[in-house]
């Protein structure tokens, strides 16, 4: 079995340069990956995409899909893949290039995966890693930066030779961002209510949340259930309030 490469998108999140959107295509057509999303900056000279992309390329560049935000891009993913060079205590775990296209075999069958690249020059933010499943490093002999293009091309390599012999389960429809993002909105909502945290930082114990739901693998079903949770745990506590008064 091997990964779904029709359900696989390479998303560019805020790209400085049309030469690296262009190369960027043509590594997903050279891999069998066939969409590409462009997330910010909408004003790429559109003949220097295309000239790096080349004419075989054409039908990818045709295709990109343009969203201002990051959000709005993620919100069709099942699973999202972010890459960084920086590692930290703020970065969650990472995975290589050859682990995380293992672990897409099996998911990709029926769910949508987004493989996320950030701009050139700073590379995807900790608020950028919020939305991904799993975070990807790729090893290097001493200097960590490598051209956008090339890690892209790493990437998509990885995933177009990767294999698993044995036959395994297909992985269930997953529950998609703009559900899990709900699901967060929700929790820290009412995590906040109940005086789990303190409002002065929520967003640093919703990271370790995001990462603890994030080794899981959540459907649809399962995120309503823990949004019921929530609502009925503010049920409670607003109908016991109104009791003591």
């Amino acid at each position: 079995m091997q990964v779904n490469l029709d359900n696989v998108t390479i998303v560019l999140k805020g790209p400085k340069f049309p030469g690296n959107v262009g190369s960027a295509a043509r590594c997903a057509n050279n891999m069998g990956i066939g969409k590409l999303i462009v997330v910010g900056n909408r004003d790429l000279d559109d003949e220097a995409v295309r000239q790096m992309a080349t004419h075989e390329s054409k039908e990818i560049v045709d295709g990109i899909c343009h969203f201002d935000t990051l959000d709005e891009a993620l919100t069709d993913f099942s699973w999202v893949v972010g890459t960084t060079a920086r590692k930290g205590s703020g970065r969650g775990p990472v995975v290589s290039p050859r682990r995380m296209a293992e672990s897409l075999v099996g998911l990709s069958q029926k769910n949508k995966i987004a493989l996320l690249f950030g701009p050139e020059d700073t590379g995807l933010t900790n608020d950028d890693l919020r939305f991904c499943q799993s975070v990807v490093t790729i090893p290097t002999a001493g200097f960590k930066s490598l051209n956008l293009s090339h890690a892209a091309m790493i990437i998509c390599y990885e995933l177009f030779v990767a294999r698993m012999e044995e036959d395994i389960p297909f992985l269930p429809k997953l529950a998609g961002s703009r559900e899990l993002e709900a699901m967060y909105a929700k929790l820290k909502e009412t995590l906040l209510a109940i005086g789990f945290f303190l409002p002065e930082n929520p967003d640093y114990w919703m990271m370790h949340i995001r990462r603890l739901f994030a080794r899981t693998t959540l459907q649809a079903r399962e995120v309503k259930i823990l949004r019921g949770i929530c609502r009925q745990i503010e049920w409670y506590g607003d109908h016991k309030e109104r009791k003591k008064a």
